[in-house]
């Protein structure tokens, strides 16, 4: 599937560590030729970590996509009917913007981002970066993977040992995640191990 021509939206939410995987797919979803419409939470916006600053990301998405990012609610919602999305993607999705979103609570620019793009019966792909998918959250988890117009970039634990509930999606696999949903389809496996030998 082409995705020329396609709108897509990319929300950030504030998992800062995340940021340097999800940049480069941001790169190849324009290389592909889909208007890119940048969407950020409000601690994307406003925090600055060892990561780096709020602003230079903002600023750095905006550079990659030629587009404003959108970071208020006001903003975000008419993404519903007026300006609507092919799809919108999040990555990274915290697990609070994931515990959040799978109870229906539209408090920042990219969840309500989110629930204009479900209201237009459109895909919402996830990206999760959560230390707590297999522990409070995994019932969050669940319930937005029985969602329909939602999938998921396939995800695994990224150190099952140090940090057994912690689970993080395999980003390289963001653009094939967007055309499979696109088409009414999960990519599959879904479950995978987030890193193997060699990676």
């Amino acid at each position: 599937m082409s995705l020329k021509g396609k709108r897509i939206g990319f929300g950030l939410t504030g998992s800062h560590c995340t940021y340097d995987a999800v940049f480069p797919e941001i790169e190849k979803l324009v290389q592909e030729g889909a208007e890119v419409v940048p969407i950020v939470t409000f601690t994307v916006k406003n925090t600055d970590t060892r990561f780096g600053k709020g602003e230079n990301w903002v600023q750095r998405i905006e550079e990659l996509t030629g587009n404003t990012v959108i970071d208020s609610i006001v903003k975000a919602e008419p993404l519903g009917p007026k300006y609507p999305l092919d799809c919108m993607v999040i990555a990274p999705l915290t697990g609070v913007s994931m515990s959040k979103f799978a109870n229906a609570i539209n408090d920042s620019p990219v969840l309500m981002a989110a629930k204009a793009t479900l209201r237009n019966l459109k895909p919402v792909v996830l990206g999760i970066s959560t230390n707590d998918a297999l522990g409070l959250n995994g019932v969050n988890l669940m319930r937005l993977m029985a969602t329909k117009n939602i999938y998921f970039i396939p995800y695994g634990q990224d150190d099952p040992v140090n940090k057994p509930n912690s689970m993080v999606a395999r980003m390289t696999l963001l653009i094939d995640t967007v055309k499979a949903a696109l088409e009414g389809r999960q990519l599959q496996p879904v479950l995978i191990e987030r890193y193997k030998d060699g990676e």
